[in-house]
């Protein structure tokens, strides 16, 4: 959102010098209530401002809130990730280790498998050598008696099982192994494909993450852009407030002064600037437009510094130096910013122009929002405030009102007598 320029129209009448006549006069009195009218239609549209902005602030601290419940599922969905990731990096090593024992077993059932293929080779070759039947028959006919017969009958059937046992262990062996071996390896190749699949999802969830904590940190950006901007708003706001009443402060003086001005023929309203506490040191009033507001030496000109524009000059001097009204005006604001320090604002009215002037860092302040000051009055002490290093005076002129944009800030030396 674009910052509302807000033009400060509040200004003292210049009180020297002769009066004109009372037609002058009374268009002077229209312009400032022209000016005033002016004042209140910007202090509603500096309002109406605020009032939008803090609805957009509103609205990304929903929007915050919203994605900050978005990142602690995503976070709470990342760590149970991780846990089922580490879960399944157990079971995969508890399935490596079963395979391991289970080569230990494989080892045994080979051994066993070995040792019966030597009994099942020895039993072919007496086959092979004697024939089954014969040798067989040899063993029965060769029994003495009836009862030695019937217990070779009962040793041939049993050598017989015994053959046909070996045989089916080895087929039950056989098949067992086979079957273990393809149910391991199995198991650790579906393992395996979830652990790949819960590493990708893990890397998903840190990639939302990442975008989220992008886009929670766009939204604080802009946040404190916009928290800013309503700052530099209700600061104009309050200066528009305080310039409204140094323009009725200024119409009530002018109408005084055309009073004056009808009662006498010729009217001195000369007034004396003893009440600022100038001291000796303070510069002499000039000629011009505006005077120097303090005495010293120029120690940062205005324009181009350390990467920024300065919208003002720097007069440094050791010492209690008193700071002037660079020009007659109302004082619109007199206050303690962190940047500014002790800051003062006037307004002044010169030949139909409104000029404002800042005077920044001071140690103290003589003047209050709302008073008026005459030319080369002291208004405070020049000082180390605020974000300064080393005393000085940080001193601005606008043609116009100020405006947290410095836009329509000048060069205050293509403007000051006596420097």
């Amino acid at each position: 959102m674009k910052k509302t320029i807000v033009a400060i129209t509040a200004f003292a009448l210049c009180m020297a010098g002769t009066t004109a006549g009372g037609s002058v006069q009374a268009e002077s009195i229209g312009s400032l209530q022209e000016k005033k009218n002016t004042i209140e239609k910007k202090k509603s549209s500096v309002e109406s401002n605020i009032s939008e902005t803090d609805k957009q602030i509103s609205d990304i601290e929903g929007q915050r809130a919203s994605l900050e419940a978005e990142l602690k599922k995503v976070e709470k969905s990342i760590a149970e990730t991780e846990e089922k990731i580490a879960q399944k990096d157990q079971e995969i090593k508890s399935t490596e280790n079963k395979i391991d024992s289970l080569k230990e077993d494989i080892k045994e059932t080979e051994e066993r498998i070995a040792n019966r293929n030597e009994i099942l080779k020895e039993r072919a070759r007496s086959y092979q050598q004697n024939g089954l039947s014969s040798s067989y028959l040899e063993v029965l006919l060769g029994a003495n008696s009836f009862g030695e017969f019937v217990e070779r009958i009962g040793a041939v059937t049993t050598i017989m099982n015994a053959d046909k046992e070996i045989i089916a262990e080895q087929e039950a062996d056989k098949a067992r192994l086979e079957e273990q071996k393809a149910e391991v390896e199995k198991k650790l190749a579906s393992l395996n494909d979830m652990k790949k699949e819960l590493v990708k999802m893990k890397e998903k969830l840190d990639g939302k993450k990442v975008e989220k904590n992008q886009l929670m940190a766009a939204l604080k950006s802009e946040q404190a852009q916009l928290e800013e901007e309503k700052l530099s708003l209700e600061e104009e706001k309050e200066l528009l407030a305080n310039q409204e009443s140094a323009v009725k402060k200024a119409i009530a003086a002018e109408e005084k002064r055309q009073a004056a001005a009808a009662a006498a023929s010729k009217a001195s309203n000369s007034s004396s600037s003893s009440s600022g506490g100038a001291v000796s040191a303070a510069p002499a009033v000039t000629s011009g437009k505006f005077m120097r507001p303090a005495a010293g030496y120029v120690s940062s000109h205005y324009g181009a510094r350390w990467g920024r524009n300065h919208n003002g000059i720097d007069i440094a001097k050791s010492g209690t130096v008193p700071v002037v009204a660079s020009a007659a005006g109302v004082v619109s604001r007199a206050n303690f910013s962190s940047s500014y320090g002790n800051v003062i604002y006037i307004s002044h009215y010169i030949d139909g122009q409104v000029y404002t002037t800042v005077y920044a860092h001071l140690r103290s302040m003589n003047v209050s929002a709302g008073q008026s000051v005459q030319k080369g009055q002291q208004i405070g002490l020049m000082g180390n405030t605020g974000n300064s290093f080393g005393q000085h005076l940080h001193f601005e002129l606008y043609v116009g009102g100020w405006t947290a944009s410095h836009s329509n800030a000048v060069n205050p030396l293509s403007y000051l007598s006596g420097m």
